[in-house]
């Protein structure tokens, strides 16, 4: 009767709310930012820094962790790397919720217009986490929770269109090939 089209209603009002990605978007000022150069993965002292580098600052930004390295901060003494230049302005966009690979597509390549005109950017970064949770990692093999539950990829796309393409996962897990 009524009262079950009522309560189906309900649900599926609900599972669309909950399957809907929340966007944030934040201005990041005068950041410090790290020198890199598309074609040198290592880095080079004083000329740019390495991918490993930039994986470990990306993390500190995303956590919105400190990078002046002050000996009274309990949180992090951390700082970035050298190399490194300060960006006036930069911007952080996080979407959460479950997101098709397409959309991630979609997104790659709208991120590759914003070095059109103005060219302001020389390099910008997507990374795609999983639930640390996930019941599955890449190619066959179950998620292992284990520890942190890694299980993300980022891309990092040049002003040239090179790009990096960085992936972490827990020591338990399959890395694709």
């Amino acid at each position: 009767g009524s009262e079950g089209s009522t309560l189906m209603s309900y649900f599926s009002k609900n599972q669309i709310q909950a399957l809907k990605p929340k966007i944030t978007f934040s201005t990041l000022r005068d950041l410090q930012c790290p020198v890199l150069q598309s074609n040198n993965l290592q880095g080079k002292p004083e000329e740019s820094c390495s991918t490993e580098e930039l994986f470990e600052w990306l993390g500190a930004v995303l956590n919105q962790v400190s990078l002046d390295n002050k000996s009274s901060s309990f949180l992090s003494t951390y700082c970035c790397p050298e190399p490194s230049t300060v960006v006036e302005k930069a911007f952080l966009c996080t979407i959460t919720g479950f997101i098709i690979p397409e959309k991630i597509i979609q997104l790659l390549e709208q991120l590759c217009c914003y070095f059109g005109e103005p060219k302001l950017a020389y390099w910008l970064t997507l990374t795609v986490h999983g639930f640390a949770d996930s019941p599955v990692s890449w190619r066959e093999s179950e998620h292992g929770f284990h520890k942190g539950g890694e299980n993300l990829y980022n891309f990092v796309i040049f002003r040239n269109l090179d790009y990096w393409l960085q992936m972490a996962v827990g020591a338990h897990d399959d890395c694709p090939p």
